[in-house]
């Protein structure tokens, strides 16, 4: 499966963003998905991740109340809408997917990458 990262850009803090990951050659339903970021500077970090085979999430602290991870069929996307947005949550953001439909955590766990996507959140 290959994706596409999309949907990124310059917000205010407080203000929402929604990325959208576009899967090509493979249904999302299918495998486990999730959302990393990396701020400059700093490792890669888990921030969401779904498996649909039970409708199942899981956030990072970080973001859990703010962020939510969810699919759209028609489109064969995963999106995370993202609210009240800090300044620490400026980031290159990734989608990934794991061949196991689980709610991984761990970068190993995924086998697929998309390129990342820049989001700034100004003060």
């Amino acid at each position: 499966v290959q994706l596409q990262a999309s949907g990124g850009g310059l917000v205010q803090a407080g203000g929402s963003l929604r990325l959208s990951c576009a899967a090509s050659g493979g249904t999302v339903s299918s495998y486990g998905m999730g959302w990393f970021r990396q701020a400059p500077g700093k490792e890669r970090e888990f921030v969401a991740g779904a498996s649909w085979i039970g409708g199942r999430t899981y956030y990072a602290d970080s973001v859990k109340g703010r962020f939510t991870i969810s699919r759209d069929n028609a489109k064969n996307t995963v999106d995370l809408q993202m609210n009240s947005l800090k300044p620490e949550d400026t980031a290159i953001y990734y989608c990934a997917a794991a061949s196991r439909s689980y709610v991984w955590t761990k970068e190993t766990d995924y086998d697929y990458w998309g390129q990342g996507t820049l989001v700034t959140v100004s003060s």
